[in-house]
């Protein structure tokens, strides 16, 4: 398991506070900058994941809790029909973002926004953000991500026009977030509310031409 490179300056700075205080003597008050350091490498953590999805099968984009999997909700939802599922990212979840589905991207839209509690519905509209979309086979997939309270910094590594795999890496949330995903509205759900999902692995929806195939 590696650390994503965005953790080094907090890392860093907690460690070399935490050092510091120590070489002077000050080791209680030490003590709380080096369990920050060690919360930021937790945080900050990047495990390796093997996706084994079928070319039609939609993997989660990230670690955590299904708040909504069904119908989008108009709130929020690009225009259009599409089928909604919205992971919530506890500040203990792994916030490194994974790919979807494999294809390429169309689109990387940013927008700026409040920093809402991500669990409420409304911070899918409200909040700052950034989607990708992803075209696969003539359709079409968005992949939002969406800070929250302590998220205050999106982070998206990938461009337009990119060739794009399922499982890749793609970007980060840090601290504690949200992930929307819409779907074409004849994919089929995988998951239920409540359910706990891991990016690049959980399959979180099938498209149209997978049900035909199994």
């Amino acid at each position: 398991m590696s650390i994503d490179r965005s953790g080094a300056p907090f890392i860093g700075t907690a460690a070399l506070i935490a050092l510091a205080l120590a070489f002077a003597g000050q080791k209680l008050i030490a003590l709380p900058f080096f369990v920050l350091a060690l919360f930021f490498v937790y945080f900050f953590r990047d495990p390796d994941r093997q996706s084994q999805a079928g070319p039609e099968e939609i993997v989660s984009p990230a670690d955590g809790r299904v708040l909504v999997a069904g119908d989008a909700e108009p709130a929020g939802a690009p225009p259009g029909t599409w089928r909604q599922v919205s992971i919530f990212l506890s500040p203990l979840d792994v916030h490194v973002n994974r790919i979807p589905l494999g294809g390429r991207v169309t689109r990387v839209s940013y927008t700026p926004g409040k920093f809402l509690p991500a669990y409420r519905a409304e911070a899918a509209s409200q909040n700052e953000r950034n989607e990708i979309w992803i075209e696969h086979a003539g359709q079409t997939i968005i992949c939002r991500q969406v800070v929250g309270m302590l998220a205050r910094r999106i982070l998206c590594r990938i461009g337009e026009g990119a060739e794009v795999t399922a499982g890749q890496r793609y970007g980060i949330m840090k601290f504690g977030s949200r992930m929307d995903l819409y779907l074409p509205p004849d994919a089929t759900l995988r998951v239920r509310v409540g359910d706990r999902v891991r990016s690049g692995e959980t399959t979180l929806a099938l498209l149209a031409g997978a049900r035909e195939s199994r």
